[in-house]
């Protein structure tokens, strides 16, 4: 297991060395830059702004020393917010983004796997018809159609939630945890069935029916562990894609997380910021996928076997 986690980091350097490569590529390709301002700026001024951040060095210097920086922890000022840095703002928008996310993720497992469950067990029934249906439904429908419409009817037309904010009016966290989480939850929904009934027509459940096992015993004792495989091999990317989805809910629902910074900075041609918030969130990216893998690999021991024969 240590070996495979060291091989997993180093494969992460240069996965994260391309991504900042290719995002630093990209955004300098782009028209303008981070002080072109409406109104006219002195070339003095715009000259002297450049000197301060080295935005006159050649570009392969500039993405040199912005490498080297990160590999110190330092992901730049910011040129949006000229008195604090990238890590600050990171620092200041990740709570809320995180917290979004892992409600998220809760509403997804629980939902996804009820459902899943619950398909498997009754097949062919509108037990099974229905969560399918709606699942299907879920991951037809992007976050934002699904925002403002739970937005409308249960904000707007019942009343019954709040339509903005986060942690100050009471229940103002449901609707943007339900909107992220839903096209997940559709797809957990999806793979625990899958996964469910693969595992309910293995020989030693058919054994531990003609024991009398009761229908829960057989589920949560026997079959679960190995039905939830799949939902733990998804929950990797799923993590990365509520973290990337977070922005468009965060705008919809007035949620000041680091989404309304990266988008900002997009407008703004906020270089380091765009930078920073990509790196950083690939480095997530990767966290979860291993984290993923690792319980995968625990959960498994076909996938232990393995990895002991590797070395």
């Amino acid at each position: 297991m240590f070996m495979f986690i060291v091989r997993r980091v180093l494969q992460a350097i240069p996965v994260l060395f391309m991504v900042s490569l290719v995002t630093f590529i990209m955004i300098r390709s782009a028209p303008g830059g981070p002080f072109d301002e409406d109104r006219a700026v002195p070339p003095e001024v715009i000259k002297n702004l450049n000197e301060r951040y080295h935005l006159d060095d050649p570009l392969w210097k500039q993405f040199l020393d912005y490498i080297a920086n990160v590999v110190q922890g330092d992901l730049g000022p910011s040129f949006k917010y000229p008195s604090h840095t990238v890590n600050d703002l990171i620092a200041a928008g990740l709570p809320a983004t995180l917290e979004l996310s892992f409600y998220a993720l809760i509403f997804a497992l629980v939902t996804g796997l009820t459902a899943g469950i619950i398909a498997s067990l009754k097949t062919n029934s509108m037990q099974d018809y229905i969560p399918m249906s709606a699942a299907m439904v879920g991951i037809c429908m992007p976050t934002f159609v699904l925002g403002p419409i739970l937005l409308l009817v249960f904000g707007i037309w019942l009343d019954w939630l709040p339509v903005a904010g986060w942690g100050e009016i009471p229940g103002d966290k449901i609707l943007p945890s339900i909107t992220l989480g839903s096209v997940y939850a559709a797809y957990i929904a999806r793979i625990s069935r899958g996964g469910m009934l693969d595992i309910l027509s293995q020989d030693y459940i058919r054994t531990a029916r003609a024991k009398g096992l009761s229908t829960s015993r057989i589920v949560f004792v026997h079959a679960l562990r190995g039905g939830i495989t799949p939902v733990i091999s998804f929950l990797g990317p799923a993590i990365a894609g509520l973290l990337a989805g977070s922005f468009v809910v965060e705008s919809i629902f007035q949620i000041p997380g680091l989404g309304r910074f990266y988008v900002t900075a997009a407008f703004n041609r906020d270089y380091t910021m765009i930078l920073g918030c990509t790196i950083f969130f690939a480095f997530l990216i990767i966290l979860f996928n291993l984290l993923a893998d690792i319980v995968l690999v625990w959960l498994n021991p076909k996938l232990r076997q393995e990895l002991e024969a590797r070395g």
